[in-house]
């Protein structure tokens, strides 16, 4: 039985499966740019959350550029993040609260900013990426981990 090889430079399928996402959800880069830095603005007000992260991002428009990258990836397949977000959150004084707060700060964002349908592709990501963190942080920390209410 003979193989074959593999081709040498693979056709990516990332770019038809963005241009799926962004036709069935009508996000797109602008709109993630917008949402992020809505959201942001609504975290950096926040009088739960806001304290967390003024002690922590002293230089806003590249933690706001990485999150636009991030979202990027995130909803739209991109592939332009390359960061870690586990180990830069598991250090934090954080608990269910704070990632409830997260989510509903970011659910009434999307809602405002995005269709419906690209509200509820973006919020469905950050309930699992809400969850998978908490989990990560309360296990660093070694708390019982109850994950935040994702309704």
């Amino acid at each position: 039985m003979e193989t074959v090889a593999p081709p040498r430079n693979p056709t990516s399928a990332r770019p038809a499966v963005t241009a799926a996402v962004m036709a069935e959800t009508g996000l797109d880069e602008g709109v993630l740019h917008q949402l992020v830095h809505r959201f942001y603005g609504k975290v950096r007000d926040d009088r739960l959350l806001g304290p967390i992260f003024a002690a922590r991002i002293t230089d806003w428009p590249p933690h706001l550029e990485r999150m636009v990258t991030f979202w990027s990836s995130v909803a739209l397949m991109t592939g332009q993040y390359h960061g870690r977000p586990v180990p830069a959150h598991t250090p934090l004084p954080i608990e269910a609260a704070h990632f409830d707060r997260w989510l509903a700060l970011f659910r009434a964002t999307a809602e405002e900013t995005c269709t419906p349908a690209g509200a509820a592709h973006v919020i469905e990501r950050a309930e699992r990426i809400a969850q998978s963190l908490h989990i990560a942080v309360a296990s660093a920390q070694s708390c019982p981990a109850a994950p935040p209410k994702l309704f």
